[in-house]
């Protein structure tokens, strides 16, 4: 099981999210905020099968908005899970 946790432009958050449910893929929204300029971020929190990290990496690429002058579109951290529980 893999968590990914993407850091992405406040701008693009919502088209993500339709993306990765359009997809299949269950998502956590949080606003965030930080970096250099302090813009308004927003971090997606998804919890997939290893197999298919990759699907939900290339899905949040293909709708990203381009980049503007070396800012990142994306930040991603895909980290090993050992469990996945949820409590009633």
């Amino acid at each position: 099981m893999k968590l990914v946790l993407a850091i992405v432009r406040d701008a693009d958050a919502e088209t993500m999210v339709n993306r990765l449910v359009q997809g299949g893929f269950r998502v956590t929204r949080i606003a965030s905020s930080g970096g250099f300029l302090r813009r308004g971020s927003v971090t997606l929190v998804i919890g997939v099968e290893a197999d298919q990290a990759p699907a939900v990496i290339a899905a949040l690429k293909e709708v990203s908005s381009p980049s503007e002058s070396g800012e990142h579109r994306v930040t991603l951290f895909v980290i090993n899970a050992d469990q996945f529980i949820q409590l009633q």
